[in-house]
């Protein structure tokens, strides 16, 4: 049967602890079925196997990104890719992996299947965030999972003037607001007491955390709409106090009073390789045990 996918990329979670034997394996299968392989530069140069293989540049062709590791290691290839990132198939060498197809026990049966085009595209949302002091821009990209803004090191309240589409919402008195995908409405959000959205909905979610009023619940935004948070609090009155802007679990930078962060749904979206079209349900149930009763 011909290929669907002929020229795969292979990345991996930089400090997997078996990382040379999964990678090894890896490599091994996609070379069976006759693709052209491709490794990632920065993280496996000292994977003995992969060195006869070339290296993967943001301008290679690639038809198809397999990533080994957890949650973390795909939101760190959004983050990092160009525009055109490929459709990621996921192996899991994670904790929950609640973003990956397959397990790493299955891969040797299932990645054939993929490269024939057995399985199925899904889309996922991002959404653009900027950040900006006064006529500087702090920064200009994008999450798949959330944008959180939180204190620092010292706990004290914020104060977050937040409006939609320019009119007013509120201003949360909290220790912070996320800024979550419904694909990141089962990570951070979730853990903040923020509802479960289904990934196909276009949405953001706004989730305080802690805030200080009985009023101010998680809200769910159509995604046609934007959010503007501005810190409307001093947050330098004490040393070492912070206010922060961290995306998606990883990248971080440090807002002051008056600091604004923008955000909308992204025209870009990300596309995963799937082994059917709609297992979200069923990854609910699996993995985050959703709705399951405590047995007497």
């Amino acid at each position: 049967m011909p290929l669907a996918y002929k020229n795969v990329g292979v990345t991996v979670k930089s400090d997997l602890p078996d990382k040379n034997e999964a990678v090894e394996h890896v490599f091994s299968i996609l070379c069976k079925e006759g693709v052209a392989v491709y490794a990632d530069p920065e993280r496996m140069e000292d994977v003995p196997c992969v060195k006869k293989h070339p290296q993967f540049s943001p301008k290679t062709p690639l038809d198809l990104l397999v990533v080994i590791g957890g949650d973390g290691t795909i939101l760190r290839v959004v983050r990092e890719m160009p525009e055109h990132l490929p459709p990621i198939l996921s192996i899991n060498k994670g904790a929950i992996g609640f973003l990956a197809e397959i397990s790493f026990e299955e891969a040797h049966a299932l990645i054939p299947h993929f490269l024939q085009g057995k399985g199925a595209i899904e889309e996922r949302q991002l959404l653009h965030i900027s950040a900006h002091r006064k006529n500087k821009k702090l920064f200009d990209g994008h999450v798949l999972n959330e944008a959180v803004i939180a204190q620092g090191a010292i706990a004290r309240l914020l104060d977050l003037k937040t409006e939609i589409n320019h009119e007013p919402l509120t201003t949360f008195h909290a220790d912070g607001l996320i800024i979550a995908t419904p694909t990141g409405s089962t990570a951070y959000s979730l853990a903040a007491g923020g509802p479960i959205v289904h990934p196909k909905i276009s949405a953001m979610i706004l989730t305080p955390l802690n805030a200080h009023s009985f009023a101010q619940k998680p809200i769910v935004i159509p995604g046609n709409q934007s959010v503007r948070v501005e810190v409307n609090k001093k947050v330098n009155k004490f040393l070492d106090t912070e206010v922060s802007l961290t995306l998606d679990g990883q990248a971080y930078f440090t807002l002051l009073r008056d600091d604004v962060v923008e955000a909308h749904v992204s025209d870009r979206k990300v596309k995963f390789l799937r082994r059917a079209e709609d297992t979200f349900y069923g990854t609910l149930r699996t993995k985050l045990k959703w709705g399951e009763r405590l047995e007497d």
